[in-house]
């Protein structure tokens, strides 16, 4: 016997949600929301959606019209250009210029919103790294890294120091969170990994096994904790090289879960529950 809820049939009164990034071979999503649909007695899938940047457009527009499609999330490398085909916006996108789901409004206009930042903040907490006060490097500016730089000034991180070689983008981003907290953040050329707390990886490398690393973890002081938003592999090149290294390690696969339940409410689906 097994406690673990079966899928349900897919029929013709299913909702239906899309995952859009490109690739999507790595995306953990349905693996974790269609058995909580199952659980909840929702009827309601969540499928894949392979899509290429020049494709993007084509394909947002054309599934805001499927008329049984309630919402998107979305992946690497889509975020930014996303928040952009959004008809509205919350708060954290309008500050991190990105988005990663979508929900469609009565009207039919897409609503855009951005849990990766307090996803992750909520897994880094629930393992005991609380991120207050500390001092964090934070490298990539792009979709996650941006929305993960507000939700750790927002959480009270003392300094963030953010890197990305994408000298636009960063300086961009730096200036929204500069206006929001002055003083906190700063862009950074090389991470100054010797003087922090906490160090995080929030750009696709690791996905693919010929990755360089993102940084070396041999720079950190003894007690920091090594991030990693890469959810395949969980054990990541980074992430073992910091274990080597005798650091503490916090794995990709926190930063959705710690999602789950602002998914749920924004997308208007039942709390999960919890077990006593």
């Amino acid at each position: 016997m097994t406690d673990t809820p079966h899928q349900a049939p897919v029929t013709g009164t299913t909702r239906l949600y899309a995952v859009l990034g490109d690739p999507v071979t790595q995306v953990q999503s349905p693996g974790l929301l269609n058995p909580l649909f199952a659980e909840l007695n929702i009827d309601a899938v969540l499928v894949p959606v392979h899509v290429r940047p020049a494709d993007l457009a084509h394909v947002v527009r054309g599934l805001q019209r499927v008329g049984n499609l309630d919402g998107l999330f979305v992946t690497v490398p889509h975020k930014a250009a996303a928040a952009r085909l959004a008809d509205r916006h919350s708060r954290t996108v309008e500050i991190t210029g990105t988005a990663n789901a979508l929900r469609r409004e009565a009207d039919g206009g897409w609503l855009a919103e951005n849990f990766d930042g307090s996803g992750f903040v909520a897994g880094l907490t629930g393992a005991g790294h609380e991120p207050r006060g500390r001092k964090v490097s934070l490298l990539g500016a792009g979709g996650a890294g941006s929305a993960i730089a507000a939700a750790l000034l927002t959480a009270g991180v003392d300094r963030l120091s953010i890197s990305d070689p994408d000298e636009p983008r960063l300086t961009a981003l730096v200036a929204r969170l500069t206006e929001h907290w002055p003083g906190r953040v700063h862009a950074a050329v090389e991470p100054p990994l010797h003087d922090s707390d906490i160090a995080v990886n929030a750009t696709p490398l690791g996905l693919s096994p010929d990755d360089p690393l993102p940084f070396s973890p041999r720079a950190l002081p003894p007690g920091s904790v090594v991030a990693d938003i890469i959810m395949k592999p969980k054990e990541t090149p980074l992430l073992r090289e910091a274990t080597a290294q005798g650091l503490r390690v916090h794995h990709g696969m926190h930063m959705l879960t710690g999602q789950v339940d602002s998914y749920c409410a924004f997308f208007g689906l039942a709390e999960p529950r919890t077990s006593d």
